[in-house]
Order: structure tokens, then C-alpha cells, then sequence
């Protein structure tokens, strides 16, 4: 009898008997294909980055991933996600085409970057995108958001006609990737939450009477940092001026240690750091400790 299969000249992939076993018996369709796409990528990705290539959402790859891993043919999850210098595959000029060439939502999306960065992308470019959707998973609309963001903090921070690198928006990709940004609800909030964090910004710098100018990125970082931890503009200020006192300048590390500790306190509204002060100072007033412990204490 003839045989019913159609083979192709591309190179084969091997399964073994016993897996082939335990995906027949556990008769979920999904892990078995993406069982498939992982052996033809001989195991050497993890199986987040070909939810692009299966055109499917998160929850779907988590699901036959879990499948695989319950049934022994996976190893454990990676918790984190590495860096991109570090573990993106290297697309090829091959490998681009066949993208284009077999998905017009991905062609789509080029074309569309290419419009908002003004520039015709070339095949290492088109490779970040191809990382982004391939590698990671995101898909071409949270992808999408994603340059627009970008482009639009370039532009704030550098005025019109500057656009980011493509650099740039792999490492913002990296970064919503860790934050598990993976759909456009979860984009559309952190894009609100983030814009609401810019509008406050200015009240950060001008506590720390440093003007009305924007600040640059490192000051940023800490602005951040101390706006996630639950700090005001208040609460802020009163960290600059024990820093004035101490070092007689502004020292962002300074201040950020004063504030670092009255987060793990557990004090962040000025009220709060204020009795958190008077309690350190009881046992001073008592000769119970020296001005030095009464000045660790913030």
C-alpha cells in the first residue's frame, strides 16, 4: 500500500516512541503541536517564543506547556526573562522572508513601524520585531503599542523628529515581557499608569528644588522607583531636606537611602515619618542611644 504521507526535502524531526506514547495517551492536540514546534527547533528555545509561530495568546501556550512539563517531555520553566543580547536567536535574511512571506499580520506590522519611524527597516531591524513576536511571544499589537510608546518618550525627552533606535524598543520589549505585558488590556494599563507617572514628575523635581525642568534619566530611575514605593511629593521633599542637612547638596543616592528605609518602615505619608521620628527619639531623650542611632533610624 501506498504511503499517505507528503514528505518534503526540509530536514526531518525525530520523536521518540515513548514520547510519542504519552502525547497519544494524554490526546492533548495543543502540547503535541507544540511538542512538534520545539523538535523542530531541536529543543534549543523555550516554549514562550513560538507563541508567535502558533498564533497563540499566553494563556494557550502556558496551558500545553504545563501538559508537556506534567508529562516529563519539557524541563522546568525559566522564572525569568533573559536578556536580549544574552538569548535572542540571530534571524537571518532566510528567516525574515519566510515571516513576511507567511504572515500578513506580521508583514502588517513592519510596515506599520516603518511608518511611525519614518525610515524603511532593514533585515537586522525587521529581526527585533521578529524576536519580539517569535521569541517572546508578544503579539503585533501589544508589539505595536509598544514602538508607539517608545517613540513618543523619545520624543518628549528629545523633541520632534528624533525617533528611538531599534535597540531602544528590543529592551523595552524585554522589559514588558518581564512585566508580563503580553495583551493589549495589560499594555493599555500600563501605558495609563505610566502617563499618570509622568504628570506627577514635575511635583517630584520641584520638591527637590530642582525647577521645572524634565528630568534626565537616571533622576528618573529614582522618581520611579520612589513613586512604586508609595512616596508623594510630601514625603519626598522632607527625604531632601534631612539630605540638605547631612550633605549640604542634593545626593540622589543620599536621598534614596533615607527613603529606602522608611519604605521597609513602612512609612511613606510625612504624617507617618513624622511619628516614626518622635518614637526614635523617646529612647534618645532617655540616654538610651547616641545621635548617631537616632540619625540611622532614617
Amino acid at each position: 500500500m501506498a504511503s499517505v504521507l507528503l514528505h518534503t526535502t526540509d530536514m526531518s524531526v525525530t520523536m521518540t516512541a515513548e514520547a510519542a506514547k504519552r502525547l497519544l495517551d494524554c490526546g492533548n492536540g495543543d502540547a503535541a503541536l507544540l511538542y512538534l514546534a520545539l523538535l523542530r527547533r531541536h529543543g534549543t528555545v523555550q516554549p514562550r517564543s513560538l507563541a508567535g509561530e502558533l498564533r497563540w495568546d499566553k494563556g494557550r501556550i502556558e496551558a500545553a506547556e504545563e501538559a508537556l512539563r506534567a508529562m516529563g517531555l519539557i524541563a522546568p520553566a525559566e522564572v525569568t526573562v533573559p536578556e536580549p543580547a544574552d538569548e535572542r536567536p540571530a534571524y537571518q535574511r532566510d528567516d525574515v522572508a519566510r515571516r513576511l512571506e507567511g504572515s500578513d499580520e506580521f508583514r502588517a506590522l513592519v510596515t506599520e513601524v516603518e511608518k511611525k519611524l519614518g525610515k524603511k527597516l532593514t533585515t537586522p531591524d525587521v529581526g527585533v520585531l521578529l524576536g519580539l513576536n517569535d521569541y517572546l511571544g508578544l503579539p503585533a499589537d501589544v508589539i505595536y503599542l509598544l514602538v508607539n510608546h517608545c517613540a513618543e518618550r523619545v520624543k518628549r525627552r528629545y523633541g520632534e523628529g528624533r525617533r528611538p533606535a531599534m535597540r531602544q524598543i528590543e529592551k523595552e520589549g524585554y522589559a514588558w515581557a518581564r512585566m508580563g505585558i503580553d495583551t493589549q488590556r495589560a499594555a493599555a494599563e500600563y501605558l495609563k499608569h505610566y502617563a499618570h507617572r509622568q504628570e506627577t514628575l514635575p511635583a517630584y523635581m520641584r520638591a527637590l528644588q530642582l525647577g521645572d525642568r524634565a528630568p534626565v534619566a537616571s533622576e528618573e530611575k529614582y522618581l520611579t522607583a520612589w513613586q512604586e514605593w508609595g512616596f508623594g511629593p510630601e514625603a519626598v521633599a522632607l527625604a531632601y531636606d534631612k539630605t540638605v542637612m547631612k550633605c549640604h547638596e542634593l545626593k540622589w543616592p543620599y536621598c534614596n537611602g533615607i527613603l529606602k528605609k522608611w519604605h521597609e518602615k513602612g512609612l511613606h505619608t510625612v504624617e507617618e515619618i513624622e511619628a516614626g521620628d518622635k518614637r526614635a527619639a523617646k529612647p534618645m531623650e532617655s540616654g538610651k542611644k547616641t545621635v548617631d542611632d537616632a540619625w540611622n533610624y532614617v
